[in-house]
Formats: C-alpha cells, structure tokens, sequence
C-alpha cells in the first residue's frame, strides 16, 4: 500500500512543454522559444524559481489553450538558464514533484496555475523489495542490449532503493510515446509504475533480442556474401572502365518506381524497361529514348492527391469575392461541392463554359480551383489540328514526347487538379487527325479511367481531374464532344453588372498595375457609365479594362510630373483622357423611317443590333440582297418578298405590285459577313415598309424567323439579343412567342426595362413595328409606283398623310 502525502497547494507560473515528459528527480535540458513560455519563464526566475511544466496534447500547436494541456504534470526547480543568439533561452530543470493542475488563469500573457502536489510513500515490504529487484534486473538488461544508452551512466542512476525515483529514472530514459510516458506520470502509486515499467522493459528486451538474432543472421549471411559482394565490386570496376557506368543510378530508378504508387500493370512495365536499360551501352541512342520514357513514368502523378476544401460556404465566400454574377454557374460549382461531401469517390466532372469574349470563364475555372483548393493548370487547344497534340507520339519517332494532357498533369503533380481546356472550339482537323476525337476519350467520364497516352503506352487514370472547358461558341464543337460535356453559358453582362465589376475589380487592378494611390484617381459612376456606353461595345468587360488602364497610365505620367496630381473621372471629363466618343447612341437621334428597321442579331462577341434597309425602285421584279448576306439569310428575303406576294391584298397592295419594281435590300457594315435566319421578320418589316412608305418605328428592335405563310418561328440567342438591345437604349422588342420560356434566363432588371411583345404571325409584327396600321387594298387606294423610290427619301411627306 501507498501513502498519499499531504496535498499541498502552490500557485505558480505554468509553461506548456510539447513532444517531451517531465519526470520528478529527473534533470532535463529544452529550449524555451514561445512568447508565452519565455513569459512564464522570466516570472519563475524573478520569483523562487518554481515552475510547472505540462504537456500540450497537440506538439503541432503554437498556442494552446488550458484545455489542450495535460492537468497532470510536474513541478520543477530551474537550475540554470543561457540566452542563445537566436533569442531562444536553453533551460535546465529538476523535477520536483507530481502535481495535478487545479486552475489555470492567464496572467500577462502566460500562464499561471494553482497546482496540488501529488507526493506518494509506499511502505517498505518484501513485496516491494522483489518488484524494485526484479525491474532493476530488466533494466540493467535492457541498457546491455541497447546500444543508444550509456552503461555505466544508466546504471548508476538506476541502482536507488527508492521505488518513486527508480520507476521516474527508468521511465524518463525509456524511448516511449509521448502519450504513454504522460500515463506513467499519470500514475500515482510507485509500485505500480513499477510493474507497468516492467511490462514495458519485457516488451523491448523481447525486441532487443529478436534484433539481435537478426544481426547476427545477418552478419553470418554476410560473410557468405563476402565473396559475391568482391565479385560485384570487381565487375563494377570493368563496365566503369568499359563505359557503361555505375549501377548507383539504376538502382535509384527502382528505388524511384517502387515508391511511385504505380498500378501493377504499369510498376511490370517500367520494371522490364529497366531491365532492358541495364543491358543497354549508357552511350546508345536506345538507352537515351528508354531513360527518358522512364523519367516520364516517374514524373506523371499516380497517387498524390490535393487535399480538397470541401467546405460549401468558403467556397462560395471566394467565388464571390473574385467573380460579381454569373449565379447559375456558381451555384453549379457548389453543388458539385455537395456531392463530394456526399460521395467518397465520385466522378469527375466535364463542365463546359460557352461565352463571349471577356465574360470570365478562364478566370471562373481558376476561381475554382481556390475554393477546392486544387492545383490548377490549362492548356490551349485553340488552332490543335494534330491528334499527337492530345495523345502524344508514339517512342518510334525521334523527339517524340507525351500530349499536353500527360505533360500537364506533370506539372499539376496530383491526381486531382482543375485541368481546363481552354478555346475547345478553335480546334481544326486536317491529315494529321482530328483532335476533337482524341478529346473524346478524355471527356468521357466512363472512359478516362484508362486513358491512354501514345507515347507511355500505359493506361492512365484522369477520372480524378475536373476539367473546365472553354468554347466562344457551340457550332464548330462536334455533337459527339458537345454530348459528353455539361454546357454552362455564360452570357454578355449588362450595365449594371459592367458598373459593378469596374468599381469591385476593374479600378483596383489599373491602380495597383500604374502604381497610383486612390487619392490620386478616382472614378465616379457616371464616369463609369460614361465609359460603358460611349468607348466600349462588347458583351465581356475586356475593353473596359483596357480604357481605364488607359487612363491610369494616363494619370500616372501626370503624378510623375507633378507629385500631388490629382483626378476624379467624371461624365464630363472622361473626354480629356480617352478622347472623343467611339460609339454614339445614334438611334435617340433619328426619327420614324421608312424601309429601316433594326434587328437583333447574335455574334461570337455576344449579341449585336443591325439594321436592314429597303429601298423600292422601277425594274422588272428582282430582289438584290447586299451587305455580304449569307445563303441562309438571303433564302429569308426571298420567303419574306413571297409571304408578301402571298398577301398584297391585305397588306393594301396590287396583286401584281412587284412586275415593274426592284427591290433592293441591304444590311449596313457591308465587309462583315452576315447569315442566319432570325432576321427574317426584319427583313419582312423593312420591305413592306418600303412598299407602302408606312414608317417603321425607330424605338423597336425584333428578331425573328418568318415562313411562307407569315408564321415566327423562334431564335436562339435570346439572352445576348436582349441584352444588346438594352446596352443599345431600345426599349420595345419583338422576339417570337416560342421564345416566351427563354425570358426566365434574363435578368429582372432588362426585363423591366424592356417592353417585350411576343408574336406568333407577321401580321402582329406588323402592328408593333409599323407607325401606322396596315390598310387592306379594298378600302384604300394604293397609289402606283410611278417614279424611283428610296426609303428614307419621303420622310417628311409620309408622315402628313
């Protein structure tokens, strides 16, 4: 039996000790570096040089809590203490006795603690007596066996016929865990610290001795090996004189591919090209080609792993805080964030973002790489006419290398990065192979598990990457490529959003890329406004970046010249920096015409508003079409002037109104190439316009398919239009009434701009677009085309009838 002493109750300063025990009558050196602890420190000193020392739970935590810190530790006496050069102090102590921390307050920065010291006597026994006899006897074994402890020191210290202090010297020396040293300081009765030493004693000198008859097979074995091994040293000394080398870096190839976590398949081929290196002269070509396909299988990752940040709302914090908009993308993002945490090992995803130019999906996919917290790395596919570009060439070929998609994930070095294709649909094809295909098998999700590429010959698995694709437009993408890919489209911006962006993102960047402070530049909303409509035209936010850079640079030679220069960039002196206006709201400034109309239209850069013009003229019936209209776009005139020969009568129009007119039809901006068939109410309006000199309203833009019969079939491209005609100030549209379930994908703040009249016939369009009503021929008098006509050339008169 043991003997609780008196619990005696001390406060003092207390020091968190990480990856190390302090034991009772044990001298211990460490090195003290903490604010806190070099605190706690200097308190003791300045006092009766007591204090407590404890350890952390967790050694990788640079300031723990009182929580995070063993309750029970021991009270220490500093013997000594040395500033080092580096501001540390190396400390001495002696353990004093256990002691069981009862509170911790912080006092000044460290910790200070009321501790109840936990002293223990056991009573003299035999018992006692054969269990002190016993571990001492262990011990003494276990320091012959070690070979890290000094004999003489460990038994000197050792031979106590104390049972407190032989159990805390023992303990103290034992190479034990830091959580397995804190139970024995844990236990409070000597005796059975003892036995628990004892148990533990028997364990390494059972592993001692197992150690041991390893070595000594060893030693025997390698005396028999003597023979070999002067044998093999000899041979080397032959092929370094024959030029073959030292087998040193062969051997740290194997060490190399057995570490490199390869599949079985591919460990069995890089094992047998190693082989075949070794019997290769170092100095052939086929060694070099054989070396550098090995250098390949190594660099390529086949087990490490980014650790993903799989944490929703972070996630969403970053994507906001370096994207404004784009919603429906971004919501995506996180809900492929929720299966994650969903699935243990879901499948890649293969997202696609179309766009305009500008809009930021290569910067959207970099954006996802930091709320995963993936590696990220890209390639650009635009003008890829080679398969070997994919795929790699095969080791036949000299010079032949991996295809990009292996050569990138070298560089990302994991498994799991964020690879983005980026400009996917400016690949071409020609007789080199068509690299859209090779894509295929990259962008499958059932197959890029084994993916292989020419030149490793190996399967390789990328069903870990996320690829991001990036495309302008979805046409020149084969439908097969198209299918295996979740299209996300991401469209022009609109005003707003461009304002908000400039003030977030825009102004920042231009002024920490000239060096200026925001005292020195600043930019109000109609400044920026000013700059959105005036000097730039674009569905992205590429140039608007550039003109305000533009005038950044501008400002900075000023700061240069003068130290205080100063500027606030307003609607009124916007001009002074970036000179006159490029773009002119040019439709404010005109007035009902007739035979000009203005549609809407969809481009690679976003959507764009184009007028067709009509003009009537003395001739025999033909229609000319101009303005570089394509085949499609021209088969539209053409069904556009028979729907309106179809229907002259109603339209107030003889039946034979065409035999002794020309047509002529022309689109502005003749260089630029025009086609589709949404333009085919506005080619419709233009003529009938034209033909009854019936002005169309300059405030109305529409797009549109007609046929034969005077139906509107729907467009795609809505959303660009749309936001075309609002960046342009027009304020009504006609759009076909298909389209009515597009208008959800459309900002509230366009649609309430926006009056949108949704047509199903011509004869609606006509109602809208038309400033006066269409006339039926038996209750009118149409007047015959008796001199040449051009549209626009009555204006005044037309509008007196």
């Amino acid at each position: 039996m043991f003997n609780r002493e008196k619990q005696e109750m001390k406060r003092v300063p207390m020091m968190p000790v990480r990856d190390m025990v302090i034991f009772p009558q044990q001298m211990t050196p460490f090195i003290v570096g903490r604010e806190a602890s070099v605190r706690a420190l200097e308190e003791a000193l300045a006092g009766d040089k007591k204090i407590f020392l404890s350890t952390q739970h967790d050694a990788s935590v640079d300031d723990p809590k009182p929580e995070e810190i063993y309750a029970v530790g021991t009270l220490a006496n500093i013997v000594q203490s040395v500033k080092l050069p580096d501001g540390n102090i190396k400390v001495l102590v002696e353990g004093v006795e256990r002691a069981r921390a009862v509170s911790v307050a912080t006092e000044e920065g460290f910790f200070r603690a009321t501790v109840r010291l936990l002293g223990a006597k056991i009573d003299p026994s035999p018992q006692v007596q054969q269990v002190v006899e016993k571990t001492t006897n262990l011990y003494e074994q276990f320091i012959k066996l070690s070979q890290s402890l000094n004999y003489d020191t460990m038994i000197a210290a050792a031979r106590v016929d104390d049972p407190a202090r032989l159990s805390d010297t023992i303990a103290a020396n034992l190479q034990l865990p830091v959580d397995e040293k804190q139970d024995l300081l844990e236990t409070i009765d000597p005796l059975e610290r003892l036995n628990r030493i004892g148990d533990i004693l028997e364990i390494e000198l059972e592993k001692l001795n197992v150690d041991r008859n390893i070595n000594t097979r060893v030693k025997r074995q390698m005396e028999r090996a003597q023979k070999e091994y002067y044998l093999n040293e000899k041979l080397k000394a032959i092929q370094k004189e024959l030029g073959r080398g030292e087998k040193s870096e062969l051997d740290e190839l194997k060490k190399k591919i057995d570490a490199a976590g390869m599949p079985k398949d591919v460990h069995e081929k890089a094992t047998t090209e190693l082989k075949r290196l070794e019997l290769m002269p170092p100095m052939s070509a086929e060694s070099t080609v054989s070396r550098n396909y090995l250098d390949w299988l190594l660099a390529v990752p086949w087990k490490k792993r980014s650790k993903e940040i799989r944490d929703i709302k972070a996630a969403e914090d970053i994507l906001n805080k370096e994207h404004y908009g784009l919603e429906k993308v971004k919501d995506r993002i996180l809900e492929f964030l929720a299966v994650r945490q969903l699935v243990k090992n879901p499948k890649g995803s293969i997202l696609c973002f179309v766009g305009p130019p500008g809009v930021g999906k290569t910067s959207l996919a970099m954006s996802i790489g930091h709320a995963t917290g993936r590696k990220f790395v890209r390639v650009s596919l635009g003008g890829v006419r080679d398969e070997a570009e994919i795929r790699g060439h095969r080791r036949t070929y000299i010079g032949a290398l991996p295809g990009q998609i292996i050569q990138m994930m070298k560089k990302a070095g994991t498994t799991n990065p964020i690879f983005v294709l980026d400009e996917v649909d400016k690949m071409s094809t020609d007789f080199r192979g068509d690299p859209s295909a090779a894509l295929m098998e990259v962008l499958d999700p059932e197959l890029n598990h084994a993916f292989t590429d020419h030149y490793l010959d190996v399967e390789y698995d990328l069903s870990k990457v996320m690829f991001v694709c990036t495309a302008n437009v979805l046409h020149t993408i084969p439908q097969p490529l198209q299918d295996r890919m979740e299209i996300l489209r991401l469209p022009g911006y609109t005003e707003k959003e461009k304002l908000e962006i400039a003030k977030r993102f825009l102004v920042k960047r231009a002024l920490e890329a000239t060096g200026l402070k925001e005292e020195n530049l600043s930019f109000t909303d109609e400044g920026l406004l000013h700059i959105i409509r005036h000097y730039t035209h674009e569905a992205g936010v590429r140039n608007l970046e550039r003109e305000i850079q533009n005038i950044a640079r501008k400002m900075a030679r000023k700061v240069v010249a003068e130290k205080e220069a100063k500027a606030e960039i307003t609607a009124a002196n916007v001009n002074d920096f970036l000179g006159i206006l490029k773009y002119r709201e040019f439709w404010l400034e005109k007035h009902n015409e007739i035979g000009l109309t203005t549609g809407l239209a969809w481009t690679e850069v976003g959507g764009s508003v184009l007028v067709t013009e009509a003009a009537i003229m003395e001739g025999k019936g033909r229609l000319t079409p101009t303005g570089k209209l394509g085949e499609v776009m021209q088969e539209s005139a053409q069904a556009a002037l028979s729907y309106i020969r179809s229907k002259s009568g109603q339209l107030g129009l003889p039946k034979d109104f065409y035999r002794n007119i020309d047509i002529h039809l022309h689109v502005p901006e003749g260089a630029i190439p025009k086609d589709g068939p949404s333009a085919g109410i506005t080619i419709c309006t233009s003529i009938v316009s034209a033909l009854t000199k019936n002005p169309v309203r300059c405030d109305v833009a529409m797009t549109g398919e007609i046929t034969l019969r005077g139906k509107v079939l729907p467009i795609g491209g809505l959303k660009e239009k749309l936001l075309a005609a609002h960046r342009m100030g027009l304020r009504t549209v006609v759009i076909p009434k298909d389209n009515e379930k597009d208008l959800a994908d459309i900002p509230q703040e366009i649609l309430s701009s926006l009056t949108v009249h949704l047509v199903e016939t011509m004869d609606e369009v006509l109602q809208v677009a038309l400033e006066r009503p269409v006339v039926p021929a038996e209750h009118a008098e149409v007047a015959p085309v008796a001199e040449p006509f051009v549209a626009g050339a009555e204006k005044d008169a037309s509008l007196t009838n």
